[in-house]
């Protein structure tokens, strides 16, 4: 069953994500930052640093949103940066971002379907998500777009919501998913959906070793996956 943001709309899943994240762009990083206490700051950390024996050149950036990702991304100093994303709100709130921080020689950021990326193939040296591929309305097609404009030994990294499995831990963060973290968003965002979606996309998402057999599926392979505070989120790592 797939899952979409607004259930008395018949728009596909990919229609109703850009216009889920269109109505919460103004709001995103506030809540972002809010609804994970400032953790996801130090997620995107680690999940980048997956990537420093690499050191990839040329980096695309899938689902950017506002270019958090990216911008850190810049850490791994890359000679270049391409974000690409569904939603226009959010896309514009990233070229904000980058043009106040000086950054808009090193990111550039275009409106980009990730089951249909406009780039030829291997392309890039590595790409990386964060948070997004759960919202792929095909997430095997999504993947194999990835591979395609992947180099050669080039490296997929991901970074995504998973589920907790100790028993104490998963009641309580089940308990934040359903009840806390949806009134927190609704009073912020004025977008019930947006934040009733986010855990039942994460109930339906292949986390752990579920998403490794999708990866290898389309042809990725040394695929690991990492856990992030009791399960909370994971990183996965993959080689074409």
């Amino acid at each position: 069953m797939t899952v979409v943001p607004y259930k008395d709309q018949t728009a596909s899943k990919k229609e109703q994500v850009a216009q889920m994240f269109d109505n919460i762009s103004p709001k995103y990083d506030l809540l972002n930052r809010v609804l994970s206490m400032g953790i996801d700051i130090s997620w995107r950390k680690k999940a980048i640093k997956m990537l420093e024996q690499e050191q990839p050149k040329l980096i695309l950036d899938v689902a950017t949103g506002t270019a958090d990702f990216a911008i850190e991304a810049l850490s791994l100093k890359p000679e270049k940066i391409i974000g690409v994303d569904i939603s226009e709100g959010m896309l514009n709130l990233g070229k904000e971002k980058i043009k106040k921080m000086n950054l808009t020689d090193k990111i550039e950021l275009q409106m980009g379907d990730s089951e249909r990326l406009l780039f030829a193939d291997e392309t890039f040296d590595a790409v990386i998500v964060s948070f997004g591929v759960r919202n792929f309305e095909d997430l095997e097609k999504g993947l194999q777009d990835i591979f395609r404009v992947l180099k050669k030994g080039g490296t997929l990294v991901v970074l995504e919501f998973s589920q907790p499995q100790g028993f104490f831990f998963s009641h309580l963060y089940n308990f934040y998913s359903n009840n806390i973290l949806p009134t927190i968003g609704k009073l912020v965002s004025k977008d019930t959906a947006a934040y009733t979606y986010l855990p039942d996309s994460v109930r339906a998402f292949p986390f752990g070793d579920g998403f490794l057999k999708v990866m290898h599926k389309v042809g990725f392979t040394q695929t690991v996956y990492k856990e992030l505070t009791f399960g909370i989120s994971s990183i996965y790592k993959g080689k074409k």
